[in-house]
């Protein structure tokens, strides 16, 4: 049976999800799953949570927990990765800074200044990880997690070439909302969604060769829905297509909506009406803090300390485990490998010939179909015209950002922060360039590639 690894297991919310899809899996109830982190205390959570869900349901899983990366690889089939490098006390600084140069960063994981410095501080670790695998496990899939997701996949593959796929849940859940919001069951849509990860495109939403498009257009006029996602709706209105991003995160990653705090305060806040002030009224829109700057951090800081009481209970066994998988594609992949029975993702991958009109060798977010022969993109072609014009502004940022963190040269870091479409719409060149060299001295110790 396999074995399955993953490195950042102390994101116990995640590895709960994950471990708990895989143990509801039949094809990997009998593998070992492999837990790491560099958090000992975290790390023991981890591996009680999961061994307490494989006790309750009364599986012969093994489950392992180790602080050595190269211990967890080892002979491992499917590594996962879930980590964040420089924790909390990092991602605050990629919010912080660029706020006191007038950036409004709503989550900052993706794109901004924000953007750029977790990926600069994560992909060293992946490719130190990729180098791992190269020794202990050299036919494993990584599936990686970890955002920013196209410039980590970009920079793995530019330095490694390694086999792997980046897994996100933005496809699934939009096309479930949307699938909502015009009533139709959503086993009976289906829908050609493409571009890159956080700004992919449903190009196609039907049902029996009917195009839905059409429903979607009006469910959109109900005030409602505009309260919910009303920088998604703005953009299907001047674009022509709905895009798979939350509006909080989807509003930072181009010019239109963050230009100050007075806009993002006093315009962008309050189209989420009041209705919606209560998060219990809109599943998920909590993870955003309706578009407000630095919502997401907010989210995390309180998150662990909130789903403690819930971990404690699971471990007791006082707490139902779920009866289903979620809709995150990890445990679908490996099912999928292991059983040779197909399975369809929307997976982050080399751009080979598989979006015609976006740059070869970036990182796009297509169709992939998975079976035992592993991950197999699906070619798209020409996106239209303006909906990869959009991607491009996007890309030229994560591609500064790979040259960046692979080569060690500053320049490059000064110039993915100066092409990126929300500072651009912010800040001054001079300004740019002052904020930058403040995040690299603030964040020296996550970012030995600019040392001396």
């Amino acid at each position: 049976m396999p074995k399955i690894t993953l490195i950042g297991a102390g994101s116990v919310v995640f590895t709960r999800n994950l471990c708990s899809d895989i143990l509801l899996t039949p094809a990997l109830q009998e593998s070992t799953i492999a837990l790491m982190d560099i958090d000992p205390e975290r790390l023991a959570q981890a591996r009680d949570l999961v061994q307490a869900i494989v006790d309750q349901r009364g599986l012969k899983t093994q489950v392992e927990a180790t602080t050595d990366r190269c211990e967890a690889v080892q002979d491992a089939d499917y590594v996962v990765t879930t980590f964040q490098q420089g924790g909390l006390d990092a991602y605050a600084l990629d919010i912080e800074i660029p706020q006191k140069y007038g950036i409004e960063q709503c989550v900052g994981d993706t794109l901004g200044p924000g953007g750029v410095f977790r990926a600069l501080r994560t992909i060293p670790v992946l490719i130190d990880l990729c180098h791992d695998m190269d020794d202990a496990a050299p036919d494993a899939l990584l599936l990686n997690y970890v955002n920013p997701m196209a410039a980590n996949c970009w920079a793995v593959d530019a330095a490694t070439g390694r086999p792997h796929v980046g897994l996100c849940h933005s496809v699934q859940g939009t096309s479930e909302m949307l699938a909502g919001w015009i009533d139709v069951p959503y086993d009976k849509v289906v829908f050609l969604c493409a571009g890159i990860n956080h700004q992919a495109w449903f190009l196609e939403f039907r049902r029996d060769g009917e195009d839905l498009y059409p429903l979607i257009w009006g469910a959109i006029e109900r005030e409602e829905l505009r309260a919910r996602e009303p920088v998604r709706i703005e953009l299907m209105e001047n674009f022509g297509y709905f895009v798979t991003e939350s509006s909080g995160h989807a509003s930072e990653y181009v010019p239109y909506f963050r230009k100050s705090a007075q806009m993002v305060n006093e315009e962008l806040v309050p189209r989420f009406k009041e209705t919606f002030n209560d998060w219990a009224t809109y599943e998920g829109s909590h993870w955003f803090d309706f578009g407000r700057t630095g919502g997401y951090l907010r989210h995390c800081i309180e998150r662990f300390a909130n789903y403690q009481e819930e971990f404690q209970d699971l471990i007791a066994g006082v707490a139902e485990l779920p009866t289903e998988r979620t809709h995150e594609y990890g445990s679908f992949i490996m099912e999928a490998m292991e059983t040779n029975e197909p399975a369809r993702i929307n997976g982050n991958v080399p751009n080979r010939d598989l979006i015609t009109n976006l740059p070869d060798g970036c990182c796009v977010e297509v169709p992939c179909l998975v079976d035992g022969n592993g991950v197999q993109p699906t070619a798209v072609g020409a996106l239209p015209a303006q909906l990869a014009a959009l991607n491009r502004t996007n890309i030229n940022v994560q591609e500064m950002i790979v040259e960046a963190a692979l080569t060690g040269k500053t320049d490059a870091v000064y110039h993915a922060v100066a092409l990126d479409p929300l500072t651009a719409a912010v800040c001054t060149l001079p300004e740019i360039h002052a904020m930058v060299d403040e995040m690299l001295e603030a964040q020296a110790q996550w970012l030995p590639q600019f040392k001396g």
